[in-house]
């Protein structure tokens, strides 16, 4: 069963499900609003990024980011969870790649996989609501609440950063500047190209004249 408002409120205020911090204004028709927060890091900055201190974390094209959520959320072992990416950055184009099943269980910050595969810069402040979370009620507690080795983190460690900092190969972003540049230089070929064809055309245009002009010649004093 997927909780609508009332029932993630009802279910915050009995401690079946725990959001700190928690606000109101964040509880949709059957969704809350996580958003964005302290630290991230991206592949192009290759080093870990205080978004409170900064303001904000900029997503360049094609770049990779992890970010931690503001909120710290605990599961008791009859509730699940699904996320995803807010349609207002949906439609600019930015992919989640966090997988979206949140664990009976769980419990800590959210650490989330963001990727921009578009041609624009995107933008996410402090605090900004980019993720939902819909919470779901199972028959009977799981025998298996998530025991896993995320279980409990509050922010990025070296681990979670450790290829986007460490990595020597290019990152995305460097990769489609290479290859934006790439493109740049094979259209200056190709227009290079067009100016020698036409250059030719007109060096095959006067030496079909002067081979005429020739054979005439010849033909008179013949």
């Amino acid at each position: 069963m997927i909780l609508n408002n009332l029932q993630i409120t009802e279910a915050v205020e009995k401690g079946k499900i725990f959001i700190e911090p928690f606000e109101e204004k964040q509880v949709q028709a059957a969704t809350y609003d996580l958003r964005v927060g302290k630290q991230g890091a991206t592949a192009s900055a290759k080093k870990l990024i205080n978004i409170q201190e900064k303001g904000y974390l900029s997503l360049k094209p094609g770049d990779f980011a992890v970010i931690t959520v503001l909120e710290e959320l605990r599961l008791t072992p009859q509730y699940t969870g699904r996320i995803g990416i807010r349609s207002k950055f949906a439609r600019r184009g930015i992919i989640a790649t966090t997988g979206p099943q949140i664990d009976p269980g769980y419990n800590g910050r959210l650490i989330i996989g963001l990727t921009n595969p578009t041609p624009n810069s995107v933008t996410f402040p402090y605090k900004d609501d980019f993720l939902s979370i819909e919470f779901h009620k199972l028959e009977e507690p799981s025998t298996k609440p998530y025991t896993g080795p995320y279980q409990g983190k509050m922010e990025l460690g070296p681990e979670d950063i450790e290829m986007i900092v460490e990595s020597e190969s290019m990152s995305i972003t460097e990769v489609l500047a290479t290859l934006n540049s790439l493109s740049l230089n094979v259209s200056s070929l190709g227009t290079d190209v067009k100016v020698l064809t036409g250059n030719m055309k007109s060096f095959q245009w006067t030496v079909g004249i002067g081979v005429a002009v020739l054979a005439l010649i010849f033909s008179i004093f013949k």
